[in-house]
């Protein structure tokens, strides 16, 4: 095999710039279009070869490193470079590697209400992502046509070459510049994917929410995500799911909580509330005598729970309201009352943090 410094004219210690002048010069020369014999054409693949070889620092480092000049000058990297040679990239090739790979994994993040928790919610979401090109199936090429074999590597994907080293001639493996490891050209590429066999596209995935799903969780959604070139396998679409905040009603786990507010008179001698769930009404028994900070349980009546059967509940956090302003019929009444029911003095008892902290330990305990 012809040396590379020697196919395009250069010296072994040329510039990046010297050898892509070379290689222009020699390009304009044997181009097809330019220059259509057999021979040329040959000579072009060389030159091509040689260039993508050289202009590559790690691909000419190896290069360099057991090249046609032999042993004098030459820097070999020890034995992991001997070894590599031996049972790494050197010897039978292992193949072209394949154009096909998985596409990307995506995140979308989701808001959903309170109340869509409640029983689970369907979203039909607009994405922005990687399709499978219509026009050639995946398969890169403008239809009719198919990938051809490159002849330089002859499908393997790699170019072999003798190589002296202290322990002899050996064979050495390095992917095909021409054909980047792939044994195949894309002579004719879609003119929609421009070869890569995907486009970009908006589309509609169609997600169904699970109930009692909470800010945070993320849901996996297999080969929802982007197509992959050349025909490959869809990526997974993960969604990221927020819960937005309720005016009135708050969770803990798959229970729901909210506040009653209670007149003094119907906390006195009771009745019977209507409250507005998020899925209907409730009635709320409150019994005589009722007093600030209980909490009332509706069984049944919270979130349907992500992972098993059956709901939350609904716990009701009574706050009883005094009256700040009455007439004055209204006060004797009161007075009278407060006459007729003898309790003790105000005095100190245990430490509270205030009826929401009651209610919040009331609700959590």
């Amino acid at each position: 095999m012809a040396d590379h410094y020697e196919v395009l004219g250069v010296a072994r210690d040329a510039s990046t710039d010297e050898i892509k002048k070379a290689y222009r010069r020699l390009a304009r020369q044997l181009h097809p279009d330019v220059n259509p014999g057999a021979e040329a054409s040959e000579r072009f693949k060389e030159v091509t070869h040689a260039y993508d070889v050289l202009s590559d620092p790690r691909q000419r480092e190896q290069y360099d490193r057991g090249g046609q000049g032999g042993m004098g000058g030459q820097n070999f990297g020890g034995f992991g470079d001997i070894f590599e040679t031996f049972f790494g990239g050197g010897g039978q090739s292992r193949g072209p590697r394949s154009r096909s790979e998985r596409g990307q994994d995506a995140l979308i993040r989701v808001e959903v209400d309170l109340q869509e928790v409640v029983f689970g919610t369907h979203r039909d979401l607009e994405v922005d992502t990687a399709i499978r090109c219509e026009t050639c199936n995946g398969s890169c090429c403008q239809p009719g046509t198919s990938p051809v074999t490159c002849d330089i590597c002859h499908g393997s994907g790699s170019i072999q070459r003798a190589v002296r080293s202290l322990l002899g001639n050996v064979m050495t493996s390095s992917p095909c510049g021409t054909c980047r490891g792939y044994g195949t050209i894309i002579a004719t590429p879609c003119v929609t994917c421009q070869g890569q066999g995907r486009v970009r596209a908006r589309r509609t995935v169609p997600v169904d929410i699970p109930s009692g799903v909470d800010t945070g969780l993320r849901l996996q959604m297999p080969g929802s995500g982007e197509a992959g070139p050349a025909g490959g396998a869809n990526g997974d679409l993960y969604l990221e799911i927020k819960v937005r905040n309720h005016d009135v009603f708050s969770r803990n786990g798959d229970d729901l909580l909210c506040t009653l507010e209670v007149s003094m008179t119907d906390a006195i001698l009771g009745t019977t509330a209507h409250v507005k769930a998020l899925d209907g009404d409730v009635e709320v028994e409150l019994k005589p005598g009722l007093q600030a900070g209980e909490v009332i349980t509706v069984k049944d009546r919270g979130i349907t729970k992500l992972r098993g059967s059956g709901r939350g509940d609904l716990r009701v956090g009574v706050q009883v309201l005094t009256p700040t302003k009455l007439s004055g019929r209204e006060r004797d009444l009161i007075e009278q009352f407060a006459k007729s029911h003898k309790h003790a003095d105000p005095q100190l008892s245990h430490f509270q943090q205030g009826l929401f902290a009651r209610l919040r330990d009331r609700f959590l305990g």
